[in-house]
């Protein structure tokens, strides 16, 4: 017989562990019956439902997750029709919390897997070894599952310690279990559950916090390390809710660091010790990424949906943390929250923004089946999304209009802030703007006002929109946004032609002659590309740029009115880029008639 094990991903580069850890802990006894299967929601639905079909299954799993769940009830309202034999089986955090109305729902459906699924399947997999009866009977007798008849008994939680470490497992094929997982997220397990009880959160159900041994997560850890895996994405949800098991983590990717792998990890800030953070500051600039929940600032908001923060430490060990300068901070935000207003998010946001992290992810609530939240939804008036991804629409302090507009800030934070690329020019613009929320705000309204398109794919256009919009409210800076925006996007890339909004400076004769001498000279002295060595000025001038400016936009805070506004240039290092925002490396040159006179002795 054979089990199909279906993932439905959202994108290509994302993987579905659960389906590979349910085939490890099956045994290799049990996993020449199990094919996998991995999809993703951009496929169209017939090219999914003829992939199945093709291999034809005797039963058939799909993995459920809001993001694809609309999908897979496309598959299972079809798949009958084409395989009327075939046992579709669901399990994951969709279906887990209200299996016995789903089934009603799907009668095409034999049974759902609730909760943690591998022993669970490994028996159901034995009862199809052993080719199944024709009544439900000893199905009814498997622990953890819902069938059109009710619940099966309880299945206690499972000591994770037991699991196979999955990308060591089913290697039928004969590869090295990296293979399914070319070019895509790694993601690791080295706990399950939470200590914290957030409401919108699924682990605020799963109490108990169990951690896999130190010498296994280590051991595993250095099967990625020894395959110079790129990155390597814990899924733990609050990873550092054990400070041993943190710390001895850390310790060991420290120790055994390869120069390349990247790991991620969700932390709680405020519960970081000084012992950890003087650690993490010891790190390889690059090595590991830390994404941080803060949610809301507003202490009425954190109480109501049962998060504990403490702001000013948080604060603090951020700052910590960005003192090493060499960690990537992912802070999160959730709109929708009980008691959070439109003004009260405005004032998260800007003390979030001021602790400078490298990505500010603006969320919506989402009202997740079997969160605490679910309950309380009615009493704190929020109304969501009856479908994925149950998304907050409006509550008692947030208008529908009002997350409308939050989605148009969002998109403008996802563009400029996060992409990382107009870092200089958002610094001085703004000094415009009473503070950073109303600068985003400004910038959304801007672009719905003009009809702009904020998901253009030309890079070049939101830079000339955001000159357009600097212009409009800071006119008297245009020159200096003009050579900002010029900054920004060299620092990124050392393009092949010039970009409109740049000034002509550099194509008058005296500044060609400087930039040609300059690199002469550097070709014989390697002064400032010391890594460049033999490379003629020639191709010295097409790997690197050299821009001339007047302001110093490397350091927005320099710029004023009575700024100094001699020629300065600028040299664009691309094979010295920051491992943490990729930007390049730069020199400034500060005199133009020091490098001629060099050049003429």
């Amino acid at each position: 017989m054979r089990f199909l094990l279906a993932a439905v991903n959202a994108k290509y580069i994302h993987s579905n562990p659960a389906v590979y850890s349910l085939r490890a802990y099956a045994g290799e006894e049990l996993q020449p019956h199990i094919d996998l299967a991995e999809y993703t929601i951009n496929q169209e639905m017939q090219e999914i439902l003829a992939d199945i079909y093709h291999r034809k299954p005797n039963a058939v799993g799909f993995s459920c997750y809001i993001w694809n769940w609309n999908r897979i009830r496309e598959l299972i309202r079809e798949l009958p029709k084409l395989l009327p034999d075939t046992d579709i089986w669901l399990g994951g955090p969709e279906v887990s919390f209200d299996a016995p109305g789903i089934l009603k729902s799907f009668p095409q459906v034999r049974g759902i897997m609730a909760g943690e699924g591998e022993a669970a399947f490994k028996e159901l997999l034995q009862w199809y070894a052993d080719a199944g009866t024709d009544t439900e009977t000893t199905l009814n007798q498997i622990p953890g599952l819902c069938l059109p008849s009710g619940y099966t008994p309880a299945r206690e939680l499972m000591d994770i310690n037991a699991l196979p470490f999955l990308y060591a497992s089913g290697k039928t094929d004969g590869s090295d279990g990296l293979s399914p997982f070319a070019n895509r997220i790694i993601y690791y397990e080295s706990s399950r559950g939470c200590p914290y009880r957030c409401s919108y959160c699924l682990s605020a159900i799963d109490k108990r916090v169990r951690l896999r041994n130190i010498e296994t997560v280590e051991r595993e850890l250095q099967f990625f390390l020894d395959k110079r895996v790129r990155q390597v994405k814990f899924v733990d949800r609050t990873f550092n809710c054990d400070h041993g098991h943190a710390m001895a983590v850390w310790q060991y990717i420290h120790k055994h660091d390869n120069g390349i792998t990247n790991f991620h990890f969700e932390i709680s800030a405020d519960i970081l010790r000084e012992e950890e953070i003087a650690l993490l500051n010891s790190l390889r600039p690059g090595q590991i990424q830390l994404e941080i929940g803060v949610q809301s600032v507003n202490p009425k908001t954190l109480n109501a949906v049962c998060r504990t923060a403490d702001m000013e430490r948080l604060e603090y060990a951020v700052a910590a943390v960005q003192r090493g300068c060499n960690i990537h901070l992912h802070l999160d935000l959730i709109a929708g929250l009980p008691y959070e207003d439109y003004a009260s998010f405005g004032q998260s946001f800007n003390r979030v923004h001021a602790m400078k992290p490298q990505q500010l992810q603006l969320g919506f609530l989402k009202v997740l089946k079997g969160a605490p939240m679910a309950q309380a939804a009615e009493r704190f008036g929020i109304a969501y999304l009856d479908e994925p991804p149950y998304e907050v629409l409006y509550t008692n302090w947030l208008s529908y209009g009002e997350v409308l507009r939050l989605k148009r800030v969002e998109e403008m934070v996802e563009r400029y802030y996060n992409s990382n690329q107009f870092t200089h020019t958002l610094s001085f613009l703004q000094r415009a703007f009473e503070h950073p929320f109303a600068m985003y705000e400004a910038l959304a309204d801007f672009y719905e006002e003009k009809g702009f398109f904020a998901e253009s794919p030309a890079r070049a256009y939101h830079y000339q929109v955001l000159l357009e919009f600097a212009g409009c409210r800071d006119s008297a800076n245009e020159d200096v946004y003009r050579e900002l925006l010029t900054f920004d996007l060299y620092l990124r890339e050392n393009l092949k032609s010039r970009p409109e909004f740049a000034d002509d400076l550099r194509e008058r004769p005296e500044t060609k002659r400087f930039i040609r001498e300059f690199y002469r000279i550097e070709a014989q002295e390697h002064k400032f590309l010391p890594a460049y060595e033999g490379y003629d000025w020639k191709q010295l001038s097409r790997m690197t740029h050299l821009e001339p400016f007047r302001y110093a936009v490397w350091n927005p805070a320099e710029i004023t009115d009575d700024s100094d506004r001699s020629v300065r240039y600028v040299l664009f290092d691309y094979e010295s880029r920051s491992p943490l925002t990729r930007e390049a490396g730069i020199r400034v040159i500060e005199s133009h008639r020091s490098v001629c006179e060099r050049f003429a002795e």
